[in-house]
């Protein structure tokens, strides 16, 4: 094995990835795997762990299948339902995040509730690492807990940084954040970390979960700015991502604004949500966001209706996926979008050609002939060759016709 530390001895893997065929926990088990680390995957779902031992992906990730299918038969990696492989490792990553109810509060319980179901399968000695996203103290909650079952684990929050189809590049490229309560603890979950890149950032446990809400947000928070700007543009008959390209041409200053389009997904809105809790409801500046993200599909349908009376047209939606090139449809407004034209359209058609979960999608060519208007939700890039004369709403300018509405 790898992993050099006293307990290694005694595991048969170097690290189980608990949660290992997410999004999260399967590019980062690929990437210790390919490192050369002995990799043991627990998850609950069984249709996803036959679908990776089969050597696919149960999701679309970019460059991982070939290298999966690369470390399975190299015999590095074990996938299983079996939470008795927890027992075995060397470290435990559990990639089990907090959730935020229907009523955007979070539940900092949920991993510790998780965590409670397998105790008697960890042993002392282990490295125990939360990887998603928790809310503020639950990594000591998690300490609290296994103190009270008696078993001494090294608790470290190592939180994910990874944007979903990037795994496989940003694992080795990105610095990783590693936390721990002592600076052992710290440096053991460096080494681990340290198979997959040499800059490794050091921050308190407390620190490193401020570290990823705040970063979220902060990218929640640009791309209000920018959907906020698109409005105002947009209101007075003007093209935003025009006025955009124009003043961050060869200007430093301006180069991180973002283009306007749908901002939503599992982890951007949930995770602002959490810090204005966090702050007990008087983040305002978080609510607001929320307010321009969410606000962006109800925008779009009334300036439609300000064209076109929708109640005679039947509306094509393309894209259902929450960002482009995904087939992820967590929290993806494109469903919130639809939800709003079944109201006030005489009919919606949706398509997506990477989403799989959603029997009510139609093909391409149908949502092209039989719907009066279009409007592009996800940027996906087999749409930047469409040739159709139907109005689309474009807000991301993907087409290059203009982003008004």
């Amino acid at each position: 094995m790898s992993t050099q530390h006293e307990h290694a001895d005694r595991s048969r893997y170097d690290v189980v990835v608990v949660g290992g065929c997410g999004h999260v926990g399967l590019p980062l088990a690929i990437g210790f795997a390919d490192r050369g680390l002995d990799v043991g995957i627990f998850d609950v779902n069984a249709e996803a762990v036959k679908i990776v031992e089969s050597g696919a992906l149960p999701f679309q990730e970019n460059g991982a299948e070939e290298v999966l299918q690369r470390i399975l038969e190299a015999g590095r990696l074990t996938v299983t339902t079996d939470a008795s492989i927890i027992s075995e490792a060397d470290a435990v990553v559990v990639v089990i995040g907090t959730p935020v109810d229907e009523h955007l509060n979070p539940n900092p319980h949920a991993v510790t509730k998780a965590l409670a179901e397998t105790t008697h399968h960890f042993r002392d000695g282990q490295l125990l690492v939360l990887r998603s996203t928790v809310y503020p103290g639950v990594t000591q909650g998690v300490e609290r807990m296994f103190a009270q079952h008696g078993v001494q684990l090294d608790v470290a929050f190592c939180p994910e940084r990874i944007a979903e189809g990037k795994a496989m590049e940003e694992l080795f490229t990105l610095p990783q954040i590693v936390s721990g309560r002592t600076q052992e603890i710290r440096d053991r979950a460096a080494l681990l970390f340290g198979h997959l890149t040499d800059s490794i950032v050091e921050l308190e446990p407390e620190e490193a979960e401020l570290a990823k809400l705040f970063t979220n947000t902060w990218r929640y928070i640009k791309f209000a700015a920018a959907n906020q700007f698109y409005m105002m543009a947009n209101d007075h008959g003007l093209d935003f991502d025009r006025i955009r390209k124009a003043l961050a041409r060869d200007y430093p200053r301006a180069a991180d604004m973002p283009g306007a389009g749908l901002a939503a997904g599992p982890c951007l809105f949930k995770d602002t949500m959490q810090l204005a809790a966090f702050t007990d409801n008087s983040f305002v500046l978080g609510h607001s966001a929320m307010l321009v993200n969410e606000g962006l599909p109800l925008y779009l349908v009334s300036h439609l209706e300000k064209k076109h009376d929708l109640s005679e047209l039947t509306v094509g939606i393309l894209g259902m996926a929450f960002k482009g090139e995904s087939d992820d449809i967590r929290s993806s407004l494109s469903y919130k979008l639809k939800r709003i034209l079944e109201f006030r359209a005489k009919g919606v058609l949706t398509t997506d050609p990477y989403v799989t979960v959603d029997d009510s999608l139609v093909p391409l060519e149908r949502v092209l002939a039989e719907c009066d208007v279009l409007i592009l939700a996800a940027p996906h890039k087999t749409y930047a060759d469409l040739v159709t004369d139907k109005p689309v709403v474009d807000v991301w300018n993907f087409l290059g016709n203009g982003s008004t509405v």
